[in-house]
Protein backbone atom coordinates (compact mmCIF):
# COMPACT_ATOMS: atom_id res chain seq x y z
CA UNK A 1 0.00 0.00 0.00
CA UNK A 2 1.00 3.64 -0.50
CA UNK A 3 2.46 4.41 2.94
CA UNK A 4 5.47 6.45 1.78
CA UNK A 5 3.59 9.36 0.13
CA UNK A 6 1.18 9.48 3.08
CA UNK A 7 4.08 9.66 5.53
CA UNK A 8 5.66 12.38 3.39
CA UNK A 9 2.45 14.38 3.56
CA UNK A 10 2.20 13.86 7.32
CA UNK A 11 5.77 15.08 7.90
CA UNK A 12 5.19 18.16 5.79
CA UNK A 13 2.06 19.15 7.71
CA UNK A 14 3.60 18.49 11.14
CA UNK A 15 6.60 20.65 10.24
CA UNK A 16 4.20 23.60 10.53
CA UNK A 17 1.32 22.39 12.68
CA UNK A 18 2.95 21.50 16.01
CA UNK A 19 -0.05 20.18 17.87
CA UNK A 20 -2.31 17.15 17.99
CA UNK A 21 -0.78 14.59 15.60
CA UNK A 22 -3.98 12.50 15.73
CA UNK A 23 -5.80 15.48 14.22
CA UNK A 24 -3.28 15.55 11.36
CA UNK A 25 -4.06 11.90 10.63
CA UNK A 26 -7.79 12.67 10.67
CA UNK A 27 -7.36 15.44 8.11
CA UNK A 28 -5.28 13.20 5.84
CA UNK A 29 -7.81 10.39 6.24
CA UNK A 30 -10.62 12.68 5.08
CA UNK A 31 -8.60 13.72 2.04
CA UNK A 32 -8.00 10.07 1.08
CA UNK A 33 -11.64 9.15 1.68
CA UNK A 34 -12.94 12.00 -0.52
CA UNK A 35 -14.50 13.55 2.56
CA UNK A 36 -14.78 16.98 4.12
CA UNK A 37 -13.76 17.83 7.66
CA UNK A 38 -15.07 20.25 10.29
CA UNK A 39 -12.53 21.38 12.89
CA UNK A 40 -14.23 22.77 15.97
CA UNK A 41 -12.38 24.39 18.85
CA UNK A 42 -11.67 27.63 20.66
CA UNK A 43 -9.71 30.36 18.84
CA UNK A 44 -5.93 30.20 18.82
CA UNK A 45 -5.28 26.44 18.91
CA UNK A 46 -4.19 26.10 15.27
CA UNK A 47 -7.33 25.26 13.29
CA UNK A 48 -6.48 27.58 10.41
CA UNK A 49 -2.77 26.63 10.48
CA UNK A 50 -3.65 22.94 10.13
CA UNK A 51 -6.04 23.59 7.24
CA UNK A 52 -3.53 25.83 5.47
CA UNK A 53 -0.73 23.30 5.96
CA UNK A 54 -2.79 20.58 4.28
CA UNK A 55 -3.71 22.82 1.35
CA UNK A 56 -0.12 23.98 0.81
CA UNK A 57 1.16 20.39 0.98
CA UNK A 58 -0.87 19.32 -2.07
CA UNK A 59 -0.11 20.78 -5.50
CA UNK A 60 -3.61 21.93 -6.46
CA UNK A 61 -5.74 25.07 -6.40
CA UNK A 62 -6.61 26.43 -2.96
CA UNK A 63 -8.69 29.27 -1.63
CA UNK A 64 -9.78 30.61 1.73
CA UNK A 65 -13.28 31.88 2.42
CA UNK A 66 -13.49 34.01 5.56
CA UNK A 67 -17.06 33.47 6.71
CA UNK A 68 -18.81 36.54 8.08
CA UNK A 69 -22.46 37.43 8.82
CA UNK A 70 -22.73 39.53 5.64
CA UNK A 71 -21.34 36.83 3.31
CA UNK A 72 -23.80 35.94 0.53
CA UNK A 73 -24.26 32.65 -1.38
CA UNK A 74 -23.09 34.40 -4.55
CA UNK A 75 -19.82 35.27 -2.75
CA UNK A 76 -19.15 31.51 -2.64
CA UNK A 77 -20.71 30.16 -5.84
CA UNK A 78 -20.25 33.11 -8.17
CA UNK A 79 -22.52 35.49 -10.01
CA UNK A 80 -23.86 36.05 -13.52
CA UNK A 81 -22.71 39.33 -15.03
CA UNK A 82 -24.31 40.90 -18.10
CA UNK A 83 -21.89 41.30 -21.01
CA UNK A 84 -23.05 44.35 -22.96
CA UNK A 85 -20.97 43.56 -26.05
CA UNK A 86 -22.22 39.96 -26.38
CA UNK A 87 -25.67 40.72 -25.07
CA UNK A 88 -25.63 37.69 -22.75
CA UNK A 89 -25.08 36.91 -19.10
CA UNK A 90 -21.66 35.44 -18.30
CA UNK A 91 -21.13 33.39 -15.16
CA UNK A 92 -18.16 34.53 -13.05
CA UNK A 93 -17.00 31.60 -10.93
CA UNK A 94 -16.67 32.03 -7.20
CA UNK A 95 -14.13 30.53 -4.78
CA UNK A 96 -16.00 27.20 -4.63
CA UNK A 97 -14.27 26.30 -7.92
CA UNK A 98 -11.02 25.25 -6.26
CA UNK A 99 -9.73 21.85 -5.16
CA UNK A 100 -9.17 22.57 -1.46
CA UNK A 101 -11.29 25.18 0.26
CA UNK A 102 -10.77 26.56 3.73
CA UNK A 103 -14.11 27.83 5.04
CA UNK A 104 -12.82 29.70 8.08
CA UNK A 105 -15.25 30.21 10.98
CA UNK A 106 -18.09 28.69 8.98
CA UNK A 107 -20.60 29.15 11.79
CA UNK A 108 -20.17 32.92 11.72
CA UNK A 109 -22.10 33.11 8.46
CA UNK A 110 -25.83 32.58 8.11
CA UNK A 111 -27.45 29.18 7.40
CA UNK A 112 -28.61 30.59 4.05
CA UNK A 113 -25.00 31.15 2.99
CA UNK A 114 -23.86 27.85 4.51
CA UNK A 115 -26.38 26.10 2.27
CA UNK A 116 -24.46 27.31 -0.78
CA UNK A 117 -21.93 24.58 0.01
CA UNK A 118 -24.42 21.70 0.18
CA UNK A 119 -24.51 20.60 -3.46
CA UNK A 120 -20.77 21.08 -3.89
CA UNK A 121 -19.93 19.00 -0.82
CA UNK A 122 -22.35 16.21 -1.68
CA UNK A 123 -22.08 15.91 -5.46
CA UNK A 124 -18.98 17.97 -6.39
CA UNK A 125 -21.14 20.05 -8.70
CA UNK A 126 -22.59 23.56 -8.73
CA UNK A 127 -25.94 24.33 -10.38
CA UNK A 128 -26.51 27.86 -11.62
CA UNK A 129 -29.80 28.51 -13.37
CA UNK A 130 -29.94 25.77 -16.06
CA UNK A 131 -26.23 24.90 -16.01
CA UNK A 132 -24.41 22.28 -13.95
CA UNK A 133 -20.68 22.81 -13.41
CA UNK A 134 -18.34 20.02 -12.33
CA UNK A 135 -15.86 20.94 -9.61
CA UNK A 136 -12.15 20.11 -9.89
CA UNK A 137 -10.85 16.88 -8.44
CA UNK A 138 -9.72 16.29 -5.81
CA UNK A 139 -12.27 18.46 -4.02
CA UNK A 140 -12.28 18.98 -0.26
CA UNK A 141 -13.77 21.48 2.15
CA UNK A 142 -11.87 22.06 5.38
CA UNK A 143 -14.10 24.14 7.65
CA UNK A 144 -13.31 25.60 11.04
CA UNK A 145 -15.78 26.77 13.61
CA UNK A 146 -15.80 28.20 17.10
CA UNK A 147 -17.91 26.56 19.84
CA UNK A 148 -21.57 27.51 19.56
CA UNK A 149 -21.42 29.29 22.95
CA UNK A 150 -19.25 32.01 21.39
CA UNK A 151 -20.93 35.30 20.51
CA UNK A 152 -21.88 35.82 16.87
CA UNK A 153 -22.13 32.15 15.90
CA UNK A 154 -24.96 30.27 14.19
CA UNK A 155 -25.88 26.62 14.54
CA UNK A 156 -24.89 24.55 11.50
CA UNK A 157 -28.07 22.90 10.15
CA UNK A 158 -28.26 19.13 10.41
CA UNK A 159 -28.06 18.67 6.63
CA UNK A 160 -24.89 20.79 6.56
CA UNK A 161 -23.25 18.81 9.36
CA UNK A 162 -24.12 15.58 7.57
CA UNK A 163 -21.95 16.63 4.60
CA UNK A 164 -18.81 16.49 6.74
CA UNK A 165 -17.15 13.10 6.91
CA UNK A 166 -15.66 14.03 10.29
CA UNK A 167 -15.93 16.65 13.00
CA UNK A 168 -12.88 16.86 15.25
CA UNK A 169 -11.44 18.91 18.09
CA UNK A 170 -7.77 19.85 18.34
CA UNK A 171 -7.42 20.56 22.04
CA UNK A 172 -4.55 22.52 23.55
CA UNK A 173 -0.99 21.52 22.57
CA UNK A 174 1.28 19.64 24.97
CA UNK A 175 3.79 21.84 26.85
CA UNK A 176 6.70 20.71 24.65
CA UNK A 177 4.72 21.45 21.47
CA UNK A 178 3.64 24.85 22.80
CA UNK A 179 7.28 25.64 23.56
CA UNK A 180 8.20 24.85 19.93
CA UNK A 181 5.34 27.03 18.69
CA UNK A 182 6.55 29.97 20.76
CA UNK A 183 10.14 29.46 19.60
CA UNK A 184 9.51 28.92 15.86
CA UNK A 185 6.22 30.79 15.31
CA UNK A 186 5.42 28.59 12.27
CA UNK A 187 2.23 30.44 11.30
CA UNK A 188 4.28 33.61 10.77
CA UNK A 189 7.40 32.04 9.27
CA UNK A 190 7.49 28.56 7.72
CA UNK A 191 3.81 28.28 6.70
CA UNK A 192 4.16 30.84 3.91
CA UNK A 193 7.11 28.94 2.39
CA UNK A 194 5.73 25.42 2.80
CA UNK A 195 6.25 23.49 -0.44
CA UNK A 196 3.81 20.88 -1.82
CA UNK A 197 4.92 17.26 -1.46
CA UNK A 198 2.02 15.58 -3.26
CA UNK A 199 0.43 16.25 -6.64
CA UNK A 200 -3.31 16.20 -7.27
CA UNK A 201 -2.77 13.14 -9.49
CA UNK A 202 -1.18 11.31 -6.55
CA UNK A 203 -4.14 12.21 -4.36
CA UNK A 204 -6.57 10.84 -6.95
CA UNK A 205 -4.58 7.60 -7.20
CA UNK A 206 -4.60 7.20 -3.42
CA UNK A 207 -8.34 7.83 -3.35
CA UNK A 208 -8.83 5.08 -5.93
CA UNK A 209 -6.72 2.73 -3.80
CA UNK A 210 -8.95 3.48 -0.82
CA UNK A 211 -11.96 2.35 -2.85
CA UNK A 212 -10.19 -0.98 -3.48
CA UNK A 213 -9.62 -1.73 0.21
CA UNK A 214 -11.79 -4.72 1.10
CA UNK A 215 -14.24 -4.66 3.98
CA UNK A 216 -15.59 -8.04 5.05
CA UNK A 217 -19.34 -8.61 5.26
CA UNK A 218 -19.06 -9.13 9.03
CA UNK A 219 -17.67 -5.59 9.31
CA UNK A 220 -20.43 -4.23 7.07
CA UNK A 221 -22.94 -5.92 9.38
CA UNK A 222 -21.16 -4.33 12.36
CA UNK A 223 -21.52 -0.85 10.83
CA UNK A 224 -25.22 -1.50 10.18
CA UNK A 225 -25.69 -2.78 13.75
CA UNK A 226 -24.11 0.40 15.15
CA UNK A 227 -26.38 2.55 13.00
CA UNK A 228 -29.46 0.55 14.00
CA UNK A 229 -28.58 0.89 17.69
CA UNK A 230 -28.52 4.70 17.39
CA UNK A 231 -31.88 4.71 15.58
CA UNK A 232 -33.45 2.70 18.41
CA UNK A 233 -31.80 4.66 21.26
CA UNK A 234 -34.36 6.41 23.47
CA UNK A 235 -32.00 9.32 24.17
CA UNK A 236 -31.59 10.20 20.49
CA UNK A 237 -34.00 12.18 18.37
CA UNK A 238 -32.24 11.19 15.14
CA UNK A 239 -29.85 8.26 14.63
CA UNK A 240 -27.17 7.53 12.05
CA UNK A 241 -28.50 7.73 8.48
CA UNK A 242 -27.48 5.42 5.62
CA UNK A 243 -25.16 8.23 4.50
CA UNK A 244 -23.53 8.01 7.92
CA UNK A 245 -23.07 4.25 7.56
CA UNK A 246 -21.49 4.76 4.15
CA UNK A 247 -19.20 7.45 5.59
CA UNK A 248 -18.08 5.17 8.43
CA UNK A 249 -17.24 2.34 6.02
CA UNK A 250 -15.28 4.70 3.75
CA UNK A 251 -13.38 6.14 6.73
CA UNK A 252 -12.50 2.59 7.79
CA UNK A 253 -11.12 1.86 4.31
CA UNK A 254 -8.96 4.99 4.39
CA UNK A 255 -7.79 4.17 7.91
CA UNK A 256 -6.75 0.67 6.79
CA UNK A 257 -4.74 2.06 3.91
CA UNK A 258 -3.00 4.57 6.17
CA UNK A 259 -1.90 1.59 8.29
CA UNK A 260 -0.52 -0.19 5.23
CA UNK A 261 -3.34 -2.72 4.82
CA UNK A 262 -5.62 -3.53 1.88
CA UNK A 263 -8.33 -4.89 4.17
CA UNK A 264 -10.27 -3.50 7.13
CA UNK A 265 -10.22 -4.72 10.71
CA UNK A 266 -12.73 -3.87 13.49
CA UNK A 267 -10.37 -1.22 14.94
CA UNK A 268 -10.62 0.77 11.69
CA UNK A 269 -14.32 1.20 12.44
CA UNK A 270 -14.16 1.60 16.22
CA UNK A 271 -11.43 4.25 16.12
CA UNK A 272 -13.47 6.44 13.75
CA UNK A 273 -17.01 6.10 15.08
CA UNK A 274 -16.98 9.21 17.29
CA UNK A 275 -15.39 11.48 14.67
CA UNK A 276 -17.67 10.23 11.88
CA UNK A 277 -20.95 9.71 13.69
CA UNK A 278 -21.26 11.99 16.74
CA UNK A 279 -22.23 15.04 14.65
CA UNK A 280 -24.76 13.03 12.61
CA UNK A 281 -27.00 12.09 15.52
CA UNK A 282 -29.16 14.46 17.52
CA UNK A 283 -29.85 13.93 21.19
CA UNK A 284 -33.06 15.08 22.78
CA UNK A 285 -31.10 17.44 25.04
CA UNK A 286 -29.43 18.98 21.97
CA UNK A 287 -32.85 20.01 20.70
CA UNK A 288 -33.19 22.19 23.82
CA UNK A 289 -29.66 23.23 24.84
CA UNK A 290 -27.30 22.52 21.95
CA UNK A 291 -25.35 20.01 24.07
CA UNK A 292 -22.91 18.09 21.84
CA UNK A 293 -21.14 16.28 24.70
CA UNK A 294 -24.26 14.19 25.26
CA UNK A 295 -24.21 12.77 21.73
CA UNK A 296 -20.58 11.71 22.14
CA UNK A 297 -21.43 9.95 25.39
CA UNK A 298 -24.36 8.13 23.78
CA UNK A 299 -22.27 7.02 20.79
CA UNK A 300 -19.65 5.72 23.23
CA UNK A 301 -22.35 3.76 25.05
CA UNK A 302 -23.56 2.30 21.75
CA UNK A 303 -19.98 1.20 20.97
CA UNK A 304 -19.81 -0.59 24.30
CA UNK A 305 -23.13 -2.39 23.85
CA UNK A 306 -22.88 -3.53 20.20
CA UNK A 307 -20.52 -6.53 20.05
CA UNK A 308 -17.53 -6.08 17.73
CA UNK A 309 -16.57 -8.87 15.31
CA UNK A 310 -13.64 -10.96 16.48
Amino acid sequence: MASEPIERLRRNITSVYMGNTAAVDRVILCLLARGHILIEDVPGVGKTVLANALARSVRCSFTRIQCTPDLLPSDIIGVSVYDREQGVFEFKRGPIFHSIILADEINRTTPRTQSALLEAMNEATVSVESQVFRLPQPFMVVATQNPYEFEGTYFLPENQLDRFLMRINLGYPAPDDESRIIEKQPARTTLATLEPVMSSEEVLRLQEQVDEVSIDQTLVDYVIALAAATRENDDLQIGISPRGSLALAQAARACAMMHGRDYCVPEDIVSNVLAVCAHRVISKTYMHAGDTATTKRIIQQVLETVPSPA
